[in-house]
């Protein structure tokens, strides 16, 4: 493995040192990395052809999915090749600008992904109470206009945090506890007042996390209200069954978001190897994972899918014969 010394004497160059604590690990612990790396790109890839290829998908929702597929796509790649350099050969080293790369746009696509789950829940809300206006609020024009605004709002809130990491000296260690260039990882190695990165940390934060989990538990209380008026259990259990998914997403994404996030702030006795194995969970599963969900709980894309499937068998015991 590289050593990190010479790091010290280098003020442009950052070392990722991985795990600390569970070093010994890191070759076992590369082998779920790869396996939810590769189960996102193939999953995510598919959920983007089968969309692409079946007009019958080309609807609200499965835009927004496609979108969310490529986020975390986007995410992936920034974050998986990196993380296995690290736990195979210890290859920690990383220059002071693609840290900065890495650390705007592993933030700014997580904050991306809870947009479009936002997204997905006005998308929700407006099937089901107001489902005879639903074509003329979520035309091509909005969808459009919301995938900018996911693209604007993830990249503008990023856009103060690499001048902010500009300012700061880093006078001692370049040693970076982490698996990846995370915002506030890279702070406590600074000298100096580093009170204005703590700062908008918590706010962006909270106006990521906080505003939009906010505005999702709203919608699905709206959602409650409209499906308990309906008379019927048949419909109540078809209006809640669209819900579902969406549902699912949201728990896999900000339930590891949400213990990553108050460990850090506030979880100062737990062990830093648990802080890293919660924002490294925050990252892999959830992209890993979505693809599954949307395929197994919604017919549409579970039907497509395995008539692909299928389709691919049949060609190649053509090809065969």
């Amino acid at each position: 493995m590289e050593s990190p010394n010479h790091t010290d004497v280098d003020p442009s160059v950052f070392f990722l040192l991985g795990i600390p604590g569970l070093e010994q690990f890191h070759l076992w612990l590369s082998i779920p990395v790869c396996g939810l790396g590769t189960a996102t790109i193939v999953g995510n890839i598919t959920i983007l052809v089968v969309v692409a290829t079946e007009p019958v998908l080309h609807k609200p929702v499965y835009l927004f999915l496609c979108m969310l597929s490529t986020i975390d796509l986007a995410a992936s790649v920034s974050t998986v090749p990196k993380l296995l350099a690290i736990l195979w050969c210890g290859a920690g080293h990383i220059s002071a600008s693609a840290c900065l790369a890495q650390m705007f746009f592993i933030h700014a696509f997580c904050m991306m992904e809870s947009t479009v789950l936002l997204a997905m829940a006005f998308d929700r809300y407006v099937a089901i109470c107001h489902p005879l206006h639903y074509a003329t609020i979520l035309t091509d024009t909005m969808i459009a206009r919301i995938g900018v605004a996911v693209v604007m709002r993830g990249s503008l809130l990023m856009l103060p945090c690499p001048f902010l990491i500009g300012r700061l000296n880093f006078c001692q260690s370049h040693v970076i506890l982490h698996t990846y260039c995370e915002h506030m990882a890279v702070v406590k190695l600074a000298c100096g007042d580093t009170r204005p990165n703590h700062v908008y940390g918590l706010t962006a934060a909270l106006l990521v996390i906080g505003v939009d989990l906010f505005c999702i538990g709203l919608s699905y209380a709206l959602i409650a209200q409209a499906v308990l008026r309906l008379s019927s259990c048949e419909a109540r259990s078809k209006a809640l069954g669209t819900c579902g998914s969406h549902v699912c997403v949201i728990l896999i994404s900000y339930t590891p978001a949400l213990f990553s996030f108050f460990t850090h702030r506030f979880g100062h006795h737990v062990p830093v190897h648990i802080h890293i194995l919660l924002a490294n969970v925050y990252l892999l599963f959830p992209p890993a994972l979505n693809p599954v969900v949307y395929g197994v709980k919604t017919k549409e894309i579970h039907k497509r899918v395995v008539r692909v499937f299928q389709s691919g068998q049949g060609t190649g015991i053509k090809a065969s014969e």
